[in-house]
């Protein structure tokens, strides 16, 4: 896997700490801290929630995963041998109910030379899970659904208390789907408290290698 300050990619640095870290995250809630993900009456069962003030507390199994929860906006670069480099903007959805997993939604969109809405992209949608060891060492499970026709099974484990990094154990591909062998994943809060990430994809006859990066801001939670 690439790097935190590979060139294709966000640098990840290390997250600030202390009493300032604090002051900062606090003023960037400010506008954050009162939403939620809209809520639909009428189910019998709770509500996901993508705020951590708000719903059911956060299972005590995904603690590792805390800092993930909310509602994330921003823009990325796709790229590869086998595409036109491009930009694109992306919302990623992290919620929960209670139990002990995240439920995780992406959407992204195509921009346009000028940072224009061009058309719909890609669509993802899945679970994190955490796989709690009695020496500490937990291990993440991320099972992604693509639109285009591909599940992945991604295991991984946090590198500190705001990175995580994974990379595919199992790739399914439907009859229609372009071939992929494999993929990895790091994601990291940022001293600005952004949500950076990059992603490496083997795919269509092409070796392991960056293919997507975006840097992330809170919108919720």
């Amino acid at each position: 896997m690439s790097s935190a300050s590979d060139p294709a990619g966000p640098d990840l640095p290390a997250t600030a700490s202390g009493d300032a870290a604090l002051a900062a995250a606090d003023v960037r809630a400010a506008a954050t801290r009162g939403l939620n993900l809209p809520q639909l009456p009428g189910l019998p069962v709770p509500d996901d929630t993508a705020n951590l003030r708000q719903g059911p507390d956060l299972n005590p199994a995904l603690l590792s995963l805390l800092p993930l929860v909310g509602v994330w906006r921003g823009e990325g670069e796709a790229s590869y041998p086998t595409i036109a480099t491009h930009r694109f903007g992306q919302q990623v959805v992290v919620a929960h109910d209670g139990r002990g997993f995240l439920t995780w939604e992406s959407r992204s969109w195509i921009l346009g030379p000028d940072g224009e809405y061009v058309r719909p992209a890609a669509r993802e949608s899945g679970f994190w899970r955490v796989n709690v060891r009695e020496d500490g060492d937990d291990t993440l499970e991320l099972l992604l659904t693509h639109n285009t026709g591909i599940v992945e099974l991604y295991y991984g484990a946090p590198i500190s208390q705001s990175a995580w990094e994974l990379a595919t154990d199992v790739v399914i591909r439907t009859e229609t789907a372009k071939e992929v062998t494999a993929a990895t994943r790091l994601y990291g809060i940022v001293e600005d408290g952004d949500l950076a990430w990059v992603e490496e994809r083997a795919m269509v006859g092409q070796p392991l290698q960056p293919h997507l990066s975006a840097k992330l801001t809170r919108h919720v939670g």
